[in-house]
């Protein structure tokens, strides 16, 4: 007895002790989800790569620029890169080049790809606001379900007292001798069955925590309290209010995944006009500027003097049948003239100096069907995203006409469930009184109490099943999450 006691004190004190605690509410709970949830993350990392995109390709209309350079040392014959004369030694040589090219006119093609882009972008940041808003109805569910699991505890923890009230007065019934030990055994066994209630009960409070704790990305063992309002003061629209036509209407310009499809659909023809323009020629203008230095050794400079003459083998007609032979003169170096050496870097640079611009066009002619297959790609991806979007639309009509019909089937079982806690709870009345009179057993007491428990039970899912359903039409029809 005194441990039944203390397990019902027990959970009264830390339920005071968690209302100390800092405590969520559904603003706070969704902000939260939105801003921290992992799936909401991934999305927003493929809208800034969208953006990238997007960038890069406005950057397309800029011209083309690159600037190279090179140097090398250089032993043996070489050719002289300067002079291009034959030479046989070691030299330094640089050269560098800067070049440039744009495009003239390629059918809009670059036009076409930035528009594309750009409705990838829009379409990449609404489905981020997609995800934000599935994550927002979860969070919400998940909150309610904590609500409901913790209104369930309330209603078993009442089950214990009540019972335990009831076992004290039949123990000292019985311990007085004027009722036999079965009654306070059965009662025992009633405490014990409410007390298993209770714990379950306790337990669906923590699971549900839980659940809200992974849709909002927080530490599972992180300290956790959401605030309990009522469920009877949560505002619910009328439901006249949320005619299945008329929420879908609003729905289909309001729900981010239909925008998706929208920018999406908008992206693909700009995408097909960019793929039919590549079939066609593109023009263009380029230009350039390079230059060339070379370094080397300082050189002595002789004088070239004649020693004498070789004959070549080769006869030169003078005419009237007279040839002679043809002699190559044979030199030996002279007196030393002076010295030669490379020029300085900037006369090198400015004397060996070339330009050149001009125009070109690119015709494809053959490539393997490559862009005639892009260009029908395109076509059909068009086909498809089209199918995508009446898909999605046909869906979205069909759960706002079944969560409508949820709400009504969900609003009479609340209307009726309330009808059996009120007749239950009469009956249970009834059958105290005539318990504590001895007119009544305790089975059947039992009976009438656990009944009147289930009925409580049911009016408690009944009643949060009809606001969720309710919240899920208002949401689609654009107004948000407000508890």
């Amino acid at each position: 007895m005194r441990l039944i006691i203390l397990f019902v004190g027990f959970a009264l004190f830390t339920q005071k002790s968690a209302s100390a605690q800092e405590k969520w509410n559904l603003r706070s709970i969704v902000d939260y989800a939105m801003a921290n949830n992992i799936s909401v993350k991934q999305t927003e990392v493929q809208a800034k790569i969208s953006a990238l995109t997007y960038k890069q390709s406005k950057l397309s209309l800029y011209p083309n620029a690159s600037f190279g350079g090179n140097t090398s040392v250089n032993n043996g014959n070489n050719q002289d890169p300067v002079t291009f004369a034959r030479i046989n030694e070691t030299y330094l040589t640089a050269g560098m080049q800067l070049q440039t090219s744009i495009d003239i006119f390629n059918f809009y093609s670059k036009k076409n790809t930035i528009a594309a882009n750009d409705w990838e972008l829009k379409a990449a940041i609404a489905n981020v606001g997609k995800i934000k808003n599935d994550i927002a109805l979860s969070a919400a569910n998940a909150y309610l379900q904590i609500l409901l699991a913790k209104e369930q505890e309330k209603i078993t923890l009442v089950q214990v007292a009540q019972t335990t009230q009831q076992l004290n007065i039949t123990r000292k019934q019985v311990n007085a001798g004027a009722l036999p030990e079965l009654n306070a055994v059965q009662l025992e066994a009633q405490l014990a069955l409410d007390s298993v209630n209770y714990i379950t009960a306790k337990g669906n409070v923590t699971q549900s925590i839980l659940n809200l704790k992974a849709f909002m990305n927080i530490d599972a063992a992180a300290p956790f309290e959401v605030e309990t309002p009522p469920v009877e003061s949560i505002p619910v629209d009328p439901i006249a209010d949320l005619q299945p036509d008329n929420v879908y209407k609003l729905a289909l310009t309001n729900q981010p995944l239909q925008q998706v499809n929208d920018f999406r659909l908008k992206a693909a023809e700009k995408s097909k006009a960019a793929a039919k323009a590549s079939m066609y020629p593109s023009f263009a203008a380029f230009g350039g500027i390079s230059s060339n230095f070379l370094s080397y050794n300082k050189k002595a400079v002789y004088d070239r003097v004649i020693t004498s003459y070789v004959p070549t083998g080769l006869r030169a007609n003078a005419g009237g049948g007279i040839y002679y032979d043809v002699q190559t003169p044979v030199y030996t170096q002279g007196n030393l003239l002076g010295y030669s050496k490379a020029n300085s870097f900037s006369s090198q640079i400015s004397n060996n100096l070339r330009q050149n611009i001009g125009l070109s066009v690119s015709v494809p002619i053959f490539n393997g069907g490559s862009l005639r297959t892009g260009y029908e790609r395109s076509k059909l991806n068009i086909n498809s995203l089209e199918l995508q979007k009446q898909q999605d639309d046909q869906k979205l009509k069909q759960d706002i006409y079944q969560a409508y019909n949820a709400s009504l089937i969900a609003f009479e079982k609340f209307n009726a469930s309330a009808k059996s806690v009120s007749s239950s709870e009469q009956t249970y009345t009834f059958a105290n009184k005539r318990f504590n009179v001895g007119m009544l057993s305790t089975f059947d007491l039992i009976t009438s109490q656990n009944n009147f428990l289930r009925a409580k039970l049911e009016y408690t899912i009944n009643q949060f099943d009809y606001v969720f359903k309710m919240k899920v039409l208002e949401f689609y029809k654009g107004q948000g999450l407000k508890l």
